[in-house]
């Protein structure tokens, strides 16, 4: 029988579930079939208002990570039913949750989902919880996508950094030879999306047409790079904790056009990037991105010119389309956690050594 996988990924974009239905060959994991089921706009108001301190925490994250693997749920059976192929096909469910809290430094990470509802309701066993271990032996918990990208993307012949641009940006740099290397390196689409939902009541900034119609304020730009987790050397991740709507409003003045504001947070996550190439992947000449972030084509022109020189593309241009990589890589680090291999890079994520991510639960 066919070794399947699925992968769930909710990402920091707060836009939906990405499911994709994979197949594991000998070398890399392939396509079947994917699926996106967005979320309603009242469900990504609630998870927005938890990433903030409020009333009655526990009870609304336990309800909502219920709700969240009811939707995973769905999302996997209307995937199954496209694909026509059944549950008892499936090895195992990889489900990275929503993150809704990442704060290594203090010891923890949470991200909702309830693993034992969601193999209960697909009757396929489910793996969850990957970057708490990873952490639990002194790491980031994040980002774990580089194994992925290193076991997908990696050539023998040329160094590629490949960019993931999600909520959160994220880099890796693939020598063609020595350790593979990666961090978060400031917001992706997380500001972008909040600015944009706050002025204009749109959920994102297509393409990045609006933001291209602004223009960039310097004296805003230098405030945005002069926050503390840009000149953190890595090993090192961030998340919505740090990179929020909130912040945004300390920083301006609040007499900028607001089309300024947002063609300045695009060249802060364009600047975010360009620098950690140029500082992190010494020699790169092709830059591949991935994630939502990825049909913003106002930001890849700006890398483009921000890195002179440099190839810069989708992950399209290597066989995968930019929406399915994450969820390709969850469903990889599943099939890892089944066969207990190690699914971290302690060079990436900082843990003292190579760990097995995820905690099972049996179908």
């Amino acid at each position: 029988m066919p070794d399947y996988y699925i992968g769930l990924m909710s990402g920091t974009s707060l836009d939906g579930v990405d499911a994709v239905l994979a197949m594991a060959g000998r070398r890399r994991f392939r396509l079947i079939m994917n699926h996106h089921l967005a979320y309603a706009p009242a469900l990504h108001a609630r998870l927005l208002a938890l990433h903030e301190p409020g009333p009655d925490e526990l009870h609304r994250a336990a309800v909502l990570a219920n709700e969240l693997s009811a939707l995973y749920a769905s999302a996997v059976r209307r995937l199954l039913a496209r694909a026509g192929v059944p549950a008892r096909a499936i090895a195992a469910i990889g489900c990275h949750g929503q993150t809704v809290r990442h704060r290594p430094l203090a010891g923890y990470t949470l991200q909702l989902v309830n693993g034992a509802r969601l193999a209960e309701r697909t009757g396929i066993a489910a793996v969850c919880d990957f970057r708490s271990r990873d952490i639990a032996a002194g790491g980031e918990g994040a980002p774990l996508v580089p194994a992925f990208h290193d076991a997908m993307f990696r050539s023998a012949r040329r160094g590629r950094a490949i960019v993931n641009v999600g909520g959160i940006a994220n880099i890796t740099w693939l020598p063609a030879r020595g350790a593979v290397t990666g961090f978060d390196c400031g917001p992706g689409n997380c500001l972008l999306d909040a600015w944009i939902r706050l002025k204009r009541r749109k959920s994102y900034d297509a393409g990045g047409t609006w933001a291209a119609r602004g223009r960039v304020i310097p004296s805003l730009l230098k405030k945005l790079l002069a926050h503390p987790f840009i000149r953190r050397q890595p090993p090192k991740s961030t998340g919505r904790d740090e990179f929020n709507l909130r912040w945004v409003k300390r920083v301006v003045s609040g007499d900028e056009q607001a089309a300024d504001v947002q063609a300045t947070l695009l060249e802060f996550t364009a600047t975010g990037i360009a620098r950690a190439v140029r500082s992190h992947c010494a020699g790169a000449r092709e830059v591949f991105v991935c994630g939502g972030g990825a049909r913003n084509g106002a930001l890849l022109a700006r890398l483009t010119t921000l890195l002179p020189g440099t190839r810069i593309a989708t992950t399209a241009a290597l066989g995968v389309e930019p929406e399915h990589v994450e969820g390709l890589a969850f469903a990889w680090l599943a099939r890892q956690a089944l066969r207990r291999e190690p699914g971290n890079l302690p060079a990436v994520t900082g843990a003292r050594g190579p760990r097995v991510l995820g905690a099972i639960y049996p179908k």
